[in-house]
Order: C-alpha cells, then structure tokens, then sequence
C-alpha cells in the first residue's frame, strides 16, 4: 500500500495506530516527538502522516506546518483527545494550518483506515 508516518507520544496509542495501519498492509514509520517526527519524514518521504498535536519537543500544530513547508501534497491527519483539559480546538487549529483532516480521540480504527485511503486516493 503506502508508507505511513506515524508522529505519537504515547507509546500505547502508537502502538494500536502503527498495528492498525501494519494490517492494511501499509508500511510504517514511527516517531515519538514532533522534532523526531519532522526528522523522519525528511528521511523517508512518507506517502501520508499521522501526527499527535499535543506533544513534548515540538507539538503538532508546528510539525504539520514544517511537514507542509517541505511536501505540500502529503496527506496529514492530525489527531488529538485534547490533552488533560479535552480542549479540542486544537484540531481546528491543525486543519486551519496545514492538516487535511482530524479525528478525536478516541476514534475507531475503521475511521482512520478509511480516511488515509481516500486521502492517498485524493493525490495519486
């Protein structure tokens, strides 16, 4: 399928996003940070990427603007449960700023399988 960019600070979470996206058959690349992030995706060249927004090192909404700076084609979704305080407008800012779509944690995984799949269908 596509290789996929996976931007998550919480190791459980991109584990169940990374074995998700493994199933469809889409190689994945990891990164835990939006700093390790920006740098993977400079390295790989990911067909999509789905990033975190709120993280240590380098949030979300700055990894989608630096991500969107070098590749401004690549699909990003950005995903988010809103932090301790569930403030949500976050994602707002994400799609504003550079993300193509966003989901809420938590999502289901049907939901972001079929979202990656029509947004690569979308630049292919």
């Amino acid at each position: 399928m596509a290789t996929v960019l996976v931007i998550e600070d919480d190791p459980q979470m991109l584990g169940i996003v990374s074995r998700l996206l493994a199933r469809e058959r889409h190689a994945v690349i990891e990164a835990a940070d939006g700093e390790a992030g920006v740098r993977e995706f400079l390295r790989h060249r990911p067909a999509a990427v789905v990033t975190d927004i709120l993280m240590p090192r380098k949030e979300g909404i700055e990894t989608i603007r630096e991500i969107r700076r070098a590749a401004p084609k690549v699909p990003i979704i950005a995903i988010s449960g809103g932090g301790r305080t569930r403030n949500l407008m976050f994602l707002d800012l994400a799609k504003a700023l550079g993300a193509d779509a966003v989901l809420t944690k938590p999502f289901r995984g049907e939901e972001l399988v079929a979202m990656i799949g029509r947004l690569l269908a979308r630049v292919r």
